[in-house]
């Protein structure tokens, strides 16, 4: 973390789980907790965050919690539903100034529908992070407006990787990515799933079958986590000819497996662009 960056006031707008993953991630980074303010609408969930050392604000208790969150804060992160993000965008706008760059959590939001509801030229970022966040092993993908700086792009990237690989695109390419890295931590918990259940299925104890399925692609996560590691190669590595593993992903491809995950990636960009249609 830089020294821009460690100073820096921050506040989450809601703490559900792609805002509390950022949040953690930030933490985990080095950041310092006191320096954190969240706003929660339930006494529960903020005597869970003050566990983090961070500042809790509880909607019900004070309703303009998140005015005053935004207020004091350099960089604000909105991670409500996102049928309210324009809502909340309109009700702190009254906080904000160019100095502060929102930064949108919510999927399918577009920068054009939050720029609608604040103040002319405000800094808004929209990205989509994934929940591996939490772990210091995420992925995010931003989108800066036109009205954001190179230096603030840079402050949001550098406080956003000490959890992740941060890549700034385009938001023409955002609800792809979210097919792949949004979604994805869920297309690898379902794999490692459906391993678990072959496993049951050929005798083994359920138990068992589970923490060999977790293991195993928990591992083969962290040797994909070397920058230069290509899936393709560590395939390879394991697929010795006339052997178990070329047997398995012969019959991967015969039941069309790589086609349906093409499909599944496909459908789930869709339905971004359709939610972001239905929201806009």
């Amino acid at each position: 973390m830089s020294e821009a960056t460690k100073n820096l006031s921050l506040s989450f707008l809601g703490a559900g789980s792609m805002n509390g993953a950022i949040l953690r991630g930030i933490i985990g980074s080095g950041h310092d907790p006191k320096l954190i303010t969240a706003t929660v609408r339930s006494g529960k969930r903020a005597a869970e965050l003050r566990d983090l050392g961070i500042n809790v604000l509880v909607s019900a208790d004070d309703p303009e919690s998140n005015r005053k969150a935004a207020a004091s804060a350099d960089i604000i992160f909105l991670g409500v539903k996102p049928v309210g993000i324009t809502d909340l965008c309109e009700e702190i706008s009254g906080s904000l100034d160019a100095q502060k760059v929102v930064v949108s959590v919510a999927a399918a939001i577009s920068l054009s529908s939050m720029q609608a509801h604040l103040p002319q030229r405000q800094p808004v970022i929209r990205s989509m992070p994934n929940t591996p966040l939490m772990v210091g092993a995420g992925v995010v993908g931003i989108s800066p407006a036109e009205s954001v700086s190179e230096e603030q792009t840079k402050l949001v990237t550098d406080l956003l990787s000490g959890s992740g690989d941060v890549h700034v695109i385009g938001e023409e390419q955002q609800n792809a990515l979210s097919a792949i890295s949004g979604s994805g931590p869920a297309y690898a918990f379902y794999l490692a799933e459906a391993m678990a259940n072959a496993g049951v299925a050929m005798g083994l104890d359920e138990k068992l079958s589970i923490a060999l399925a977790r293991a195993t692609v928990a591992g083969a996560g962290k040797m994909l986590s070397d920058p230069d590691a290509d899936p393709a190669t560590l395939r390879k590595a394991v697929t010795s000819p006339k052997g178990t593993t070329e047997q398995a992903i012969a019959t991967f491809d015969e039941h069309g497996i790589p086609k349906i995950i093409a499909a599944g990636t496909q459908a789930a960009a869709a339905r971004a662009a359709q939610l972001s249609d239905e929201l806009g």
